[in-house]
């Protein structure tokens, strides 16, 4: 399975935030069918072994950046589109701010497409260098992870950092 990569710069104050993207796989999921909460959670446990194994703190879990991850997500899905702008012109600071986050706070984000499973998306994650830069960035101390799906059951991933 192919997979693409594109940087988009956010503002000059932001360094470029990549964005990773495939066609759908269609091999069933290796994993057991989960809910998309245990399925966000796994993705966090495992970028979290990546950042322990690389010399980094665990990230810990915040309900603020797992809401605004969430409705990212969910904006791709149902305005069919794939990209760090949102449909409404946001960026991943104003989506942040507008679940609670500190705005000095926010960090970066990830996005993707198409991977089934957690591992799938960690290890798609960490073959990207814009993407592995996110999550080996020990100043990142806060993450949140959403996935939603279409309708033919493909998922959209957005992975966000934060720094309080």
């Amino acid at each position: 399975m192919k997979r693409f990569v594109r940087r988009a710069v956010v503002t000059a104050a932001l360094a470029a935030v990549p964005t990773l993207f495939g066609a759908p796989a269609f091999a069933a999921a290796t994993a057991a069918p989960t809910t998309p909460a245990a399925y966000e959670a796994e993705v966090v446990k495992l970028t979290n072994a990546q950042r322990t194994a690389h010399g980094c703190k665990a990230s810990r879990t915040d309900a603020r950046l797992t809401a605004a991850a969430r409705a990212h997500s969910t904006d791709m899905v149902k305005q069919s589109f794939f990209s760090h702008t949102g449909s409404d012109g946001s960026n991943f600071v104003t989506r942040e701010v507008r679940a609670g986050y500190p705005r000095n706070g926010a960090a970066a984000e990830n996005i993707a497409w198409g991977y089934r499973t957690p591992q799938q998306v960690v290890t798609g994650w960490m073959n990207s260098s814009g993407h592995r830069k996110n999550i080996l960035n020990c100043a990142n101390t806060a993450v949140g992870v959403g996935v939603a799906y279409t309708s033919g059951g493909a998922p959209y991933w957005t992975q966000d950092f934060g720094r309080v």
